[in-house]
């Protein structure tokens, strides 16, 4: 697959995902697999581009390329601008979110609350595309209401206007996360429009990859929310792809070995405050399943410093190793952004 002048390894692509696809995250699926990431969103608003926030997001030092930045915002002119001041940070795609169903984000116009306006639509993805000369794509949902899905309209506008590729999640905003994702309007829209569609939502093992890709005649899938504490799902469903065959699941011993390495860089990424704190969720993700966790999570969230939660980490593992345990996933249970 290709975006602009970038061909991609593959067709598995690591979803932006607030709070989580963060530079460490996103060097780490592409390491296992993933043919290409999106960042975190990034605000327009440059009032905040100072902030330590937003300077980590904007950070792509070392990162694989081609190095895609999201940006959120409602303002044309201030997404325009907040494409060039990433662009001229090392951004070599942008990608404008217009999926986000966070009411946060909604209530000040952003996001999918941007799916009601489709003019609005218009003047945004216009403006960016007018204003960078790398490619511009878009990831959004099938429209704001059920009953009232526009994506096709939304689909189209976006072609015309210059996007490189389309990022489609099967459900509306009013959907949030709930329910199945729908695949035939994806099919729709890439029955529609010549630029690559990206099929997003509920993929979690290689069988719905394979599924989804051959529903919908997607380009390439977008993987969000069952990577969490499971990078090496891109280099499962890759193999399964290529072959019809699975590998065997990471044994105890490379699960602490990725873990520690994210770990690792996720603190020196982070800094020791904020390293510590966001670190445990992905602790907890990257644990669940396996034996004791539960036990094991309760005493980790209360440990305030890096060294002390990765030394809790490494003597988790350590028991667990000596009991030769596997790790046993219920992929059913985790749903893809």
């Amino acid at each position: 697959m290709r975006i602009g002048p970038y061909t991609l390894r593959n067709r598995l692509i690591v979803a932006p995902m607030a709070g989580v696809t963060d530079r460490p995250f996103r060097m780490l699926c592409k390491r296992l697999g993933a043919g290409h990431a999106v960042s975190e969103m990034i605000t327009a608003n440059a009032m905040l581009y100072g902030t330590d926030k937003t300077r980590r997001r904007a950070n792509f030092e070392g990162e694989l390329a081609p190095v895609s930045v999201q940006i959120a915002g409602s303002d044309p002119a201030q997404l325009a601008e907040a494409a060039r001041h990433n662009v001229a940070a090392g951004a070599q795609i942008i990608d404008i979110n217009m999926g986000c169903p966070a009411k946060k984000v909604c209530n000040v116009l952003a996001g999918s609350a941007l799916l009601q306006d489709e003019d609005r639509v218009a003047r945004i993805l216009e403006a960016v595309v007018a204003a960078v000369d790398v490619p511009v794509t878009l990831k959004t949902r099938l429209g704001f209401k059920n009953g009232e899905e526009n994506i096709l309209r939304v689909a189209r506008i976006a072609e015309q206007a210059g996007i490189a590729a389309l990022a489609l999640h099967g459900r509306t905003r009013e959907d949030m996360y709930n329910g199945s994702a729908r695949y035939e309007l994806i099919g729709e829209v890439k029955r529609l429009l010549k630029i690559p569609v990206i099929a997003n939502g509920d993929i979690d093992s290689p069988e719905k990859a394979r599924a989804v890709l051959a529903a919908t005649g997607a380009d390439a899938i977008m993987i969000g929310r069952a990577a969490q504490g499971r990078p090496w799902i891109f280099r499962e469903i890759d193999h399964f792809l290529s072959t019809g065959e699975h590998l065997p699941p990471p044994r105890v011993d490379e699960i602490r070995a990725i873990l520690v390495e994210h770990l690792e860089d996720h603190y020196r990424f982070h800094g020791e405050y904020s390293g510590c704190r966001i670190a445990r969720k992905h602790i907890a993700w990257y644990t669940s399943g396996l034996k004791g966790s539960n036990e094991f999570r309760q005493a980790m969230y209360r440990l305030d410093s890096t060294a002390t939660q990765l030394a809790a980490v490494e003597q988790y593992f350590a028991g667990l190793a000596a009991e030769s345990e596997r790790l046993c996933y219920e992929p059913s249970a985790r749903l893809a952004a």
